[in-house]
């Protein structure tokens, strides 16, 4: 979320934490921030994994045990959504709150179809899609986020082709074969994208902590 200039101040301390110059001050990174970072980073790969290893098992294997994958995918999301660093607490809040509306509608889904033919029905009646899709609005946040802050390219999986391809389905403007095309491209983006994280600054993934600091006084002082 932050990419830092070539005047940041970026020294380690006695602490082993670094600081950095930000846009209301100093703030320093220390090995907290940079463990959540990696959990984040950790659960954004799950993410990418548990949607392409359930879409790759439904395309080779058949339907009839894909639909468990939905269970790690929605965990998964949740976990990105709990460490990634999001300035304003609304949106964050708001994506959390998608992610286990969701979750939940799997869930109900699951309770009256059986699970064996879910992946099936879903394709027949998109209707049965409906309650999950808050659960892929959630991930369609996180490559938001990606790209408005990294303009990483790989984040259009998440970001347009995943909401295009599930709008495609539920409004049946193309055949079958073409949305799960489109989804399943979005999942091999999605793990590119999280692989592609790992050799980069953890103070990147942290942000401006300045900008924190400076929200949460105002919020303070709104409340006083």
């Amino acid at each position: 979320m932050n990419n830092l200039s070539s005047d940041s101040i970026n020294k380690n301390t006695e602490q082993g934490q670094r600081k950095y110059q930000g846009i209301y001050g100093i703030y320093e990174i220390n090995k907290k921030d940079e463990h959540e970072v990696r959990l984040y980073r950790i659960s954004l790969l799950c993410c990418g994994l548990s949607f392409n290893f359930g879409l790759s098992q439904w395309i080779l294997l058949g339907p009839n045990y894909a639909w468990i994958w939905i269970i790690p995918l929605s965990i998964s999301t949740f976990f990105a959504l709990n460490w990634i660093h999001i300035y304003l607490r609304s949106i964050h809040n708001i994506l959390k709150i998608f992610c286990l509306l969701g979750s939940l509608g799997a869930l109900i889904i699951l309770s009256v179809i059986n699970p064996q033919t879910l992946l099936i029905e879903i394709s027949n009646k998109p209707i049965y899609l409906l309650p999950i899709t808050p659960l892929f609005a959630a991930l369609t946040g996180l490559g938001f986020k990606e790209y408005f802050c990294f303009r990483q390219v790989e984040a259009i999986g998440i970001t347009i082709l995943l909401p295009l391809s599930l709008s495609f389905h539920l409004l049946n403007l193309f055949n079958h074969f073409f949305s799960i095309s489109l989804i399943y491209l979005s999942s091999i983006l999605l793990i590119i994208l999280a692989l592609k994280k790992f050799g980069t600054n953890p103070a990147n993934d942290i942000g401006d902590k300045s900008i924190f600091d400076f929200l949460e006084n105002e919020r303070s002082s709104s409340r006083a």
